[in-house]
């Protein structure tokens, strides 16, 4: 079984922004693959489905993005999983808007909600889908940056970008790594 987690906020003020490319990705790969993200367990929100024949978790977790090592852990536990069952979905400033990139293992490059997960699993070595949102204009901090939505000129590419992303996560799921 894989979990497939998309990093967010919670929330209609955090909807469309740009901190929450990972929920939106999981809400799109669930929508492709008929599973439904309804289930409130874990600090998340849930849905259980298969992606290429692999049993799946899909979670969003409402624990705000700094905590999200408290959803994944519960998940794990309640689950029994380990980290190299673990997919990772979330926004990258280091990439510019569109690119995307597959990581396996490593530190947390100044994420805070990827910091969080490695604090709470106690190691780095999972899968991540790191989906650029570009770097902060100069004078504009990068919290404020992260919490803004996506221009109008941006939505086509970052909707590439989002199936990109789902196209990676097939290729870990089929390749069982």
């Amino acid at each position: 079984m894989k979990v497939i987690v998309g990093l967010g906020n919670y929330g209609e003020k955090y909807e469309d922004t740009r901190h929450n490319i990972g929920f939106i990705a999981v809400d799109r790969l669930a929508s492709e693959y008929n599973i439904r993200i309804n289930k409130k367990c874990n600090f998340s929100l849930i849905g259980k489905g298969a992606i290429e024949g692999e049993d799946v978790i899909i979670a969003k977790p409402q624990t705000y993005m700094n905590r999200s090592g408290a959803a994944v852990i519960s998940i794990f536990t309640d689950y029994s999983l380990s980290a190299s069952d673990l997919i990772v979905i979330h926004d990258d400033i280091d990439l510019a808007v569109g690119k995307v990139k597959k990581k396996l293992n490593g530190g947390d490059a100044g994420h805070r909600g990827i910091r969080s997960i490695i604090g709470c699993i106690a190691t780095g070595d999972f899968h991540r889908i790191r989906i650029g949102v570009g770097r902060p204009p100069e004078g504009v901090e990068a919290s404020d940056y992260v919490l803004s939505p996506f221009h109008r000129g941006e939505l086509n590419i970052i909707d590439g970008s989002i199936e990109k992303a789902i196209n990676l996560i097939r290729e870990i799921i089929k390749t069982k790594i």
